[in-house]
């Protein structure tokens, strides 16, 4: 019998804890786990029947997908996936746990003087704080501050250290105020694409026009609203992006749509990075 890659083993010993687990790629991407959602097509997030592009006919991936069954992490199906994992993550609201993601050294400090103590797990750029107890999850709640509990998951990046406490009313508050809107002005910061393709835009009007309906769109969005932001980058990009018709300013319009309904900065940017690559640019 095959020995199990280390990302496997490291999911094995979670779920018998109780704790639902899925495998990740490179960029902390979920892996999809059927032909539908390989290379991220359909957006990156789980088929829950009424959101999203993937077809499938259940959940396949992401938060959605994870699970504390060994039978399943085992199975045939998902070998191809815990192939390509370099990581493993896990559905916080699944193990009755929320996750503080402080991810700047300004965050941490912030959360040390605003949070109880309680278990931290060093990051790559700043520390998860985790909780008992379960809250919705909320992008941007406060600068390089993530909510991540319900219907999202995290990067298992070890045990930690301290004692988990109660999830407090502070963390609960925090978690329902509406995030703040911080623009992308930048190309450096939200990569536009190269000019070069010959323009098909007969007006400024007819761009303009794509552009509002684009904000509209992600305005409406009532749920789902990771896919519906990346599906409306995909959108704008097919329509606009290889003729070097988009500038900082059309861009920056549609991040600050997205982050006004909770989608953080590097969320945004995770968007239309994956857009660019579906689309080939």
């Amino acid at each position: 019998m095959p020995q199990p890659t280390p990302p496997l083993r490291v999911a094995l010993t979670l779920a018998t804890a109780g704790v639902p687990v899925l495998p990740l790629r490179h960029g902390k991407v979920p892996v999809g786990n059927c032909l539908t959602c390989t290379r991220n097509a359909c957006g990156g997030r789980p088929n829950m029947k009424t959101s999203g592009p993937c077809a499938c006919t259940a959940p396949c991936h992401a938060w959605a997908a994870a699970t504390t069954d060994p039978a399943i992490l085992t199975s045939p199906a998902w070998t191809p996936a815990w192939r390509q994992a370099v990581g493993v993550g896990y559905h916080p609201g699944g193990a009755r746990l929320t996750v503080v993601d402080l991810d700047t050294p300004d965050a941490v400090v912030w959360a040390q003087r605003n949070l109880p103590a309680t278990r931290t797990v060093p990051t790559t750029r700043g520390q998860h704080w985790i909780y008992q107890g379960v809250r919705s999850s909320s992008n941007g709640v406060r600068p390089g501050v993530d909510i991540k509990s319900s219907m999202a998951y995290a990067r298992w990046l070890g045990p930690g250290t301290g004692i988990i406490t109660a999830l407090p009313d502070s963390v609960r508050a925090l978690a329902a105020r509406k995030p703040t809107v911080r623009p992308v002005p930048h190309a450096r910061t939200v990569p536009a694409l190269a000019g070069g393709g010959e323009c098909r835009h007969r007006t400024p009007a007819y761009l303009e026009r794509g552009i509002a309906m684009a904000e509209e769109r992600i305005t409406e969005a009532s749920s789902a609203v990771h896919t519906t932001v990346y599906r409306t980058f995909l959108a704008v990009l097919s329509a606009h992006g290889r003729c070097g018709c988009l500038t900082d300013v059309h861009i920056a319009r549609l991040f600050t749509a997205a982050q006004a309904k909770g989608e953080s900065p590097r969320h945004c940017t995770d968007a239309w990075t994956n857009a660019r690559t579906t689309l080939g640019m």
